[in-house]
Order: structure tokens, then sequence, then C-alpha cells
């Protein structure tokens, strides 16, 4: 087990979380407390750059959709860079990678959300 790190940074497009480690039931908290301590303006885009995720469970997936959620309810959008491929696979098979933008990493996904935004 690898403890959870999040660093947050910004982007043109809005805030980006950098989320390192295991995202389970004992750390999705940390990330929900994340997401609710940032400012998502309307038109911006909430990256979750999972490039150094080692292990996400329900918990994981739950605290997720809470981010996107808290995007949402500001009038901006979520993005997910970098999703690791068991992390992955489980999204597809909930239907959740048509809830969430999907790119290969945070550089392109930021690109991405401001030739759209």
């Amino acid at each position: 087990m690898r403890a959870l790190t999040i660093t947050a940074r910004d982007a043109g497009t809005g805030p980006v979380l950098e989320i390192t480690g295991d995202l389970d039931h004992h750390t999705a908290p940390e990330l929900r407390e994340a997401v609710d301590g940032l400012t998502v303006a309307a038109g911006q885009v909430l990256v979750l750059d999972l490039a150094g995720l080692d292990f996400c469970d329900s918990s994981g997936i739950s605290a997720l959709l809470s981010a996107r959620s808290v995007a949402v309810e500001h009038g901006g959008q979520i993005a997910l860079a970098a999703v690791p491929a068991n992390t992955a696979r489980i999204l597809g098979i909930v239907g959740l990678d048509q809830v969430f933008a999907l790119y290969p990493d945070a550089a392109t996904a930021t690109a991405r959300s401001s030739a759209t935004g």
C-alpha cells in the first residue's frame, strides 16, 4: 500500500490535481477534501492526473464521481488524464468511460480542454 499524495497546480483551463499512490476506502476522503478546497469556475476543467495512481477501489471511483459533481455544480467539467489500465477497465465496465473525458496525459487534457472551451 502506497500513501496517497495529491499535488495541486493551476493550468490555463483550470485546476489540475496530480494523484499518486492508492485511492481506496482509507484515502478517498483526502481526494474529496482536496476537491472541496478548489475553486472551479464556470467553463473551467478540473483535470485529475492519474499517472501515478497505483490502486483504485470502489471508494476511489466514488471519490472521482464526487469530484465530477463538484466541478459540474460550479459550471465546470472534469477530465481524467493518464488513467491506469486497470482503472480504465473498471470505468469501461461500469460505463463511466462515457461520463468522464479521458485523455492520455495531463498536457493533452489541458490542451484539448482549452481548444474546446
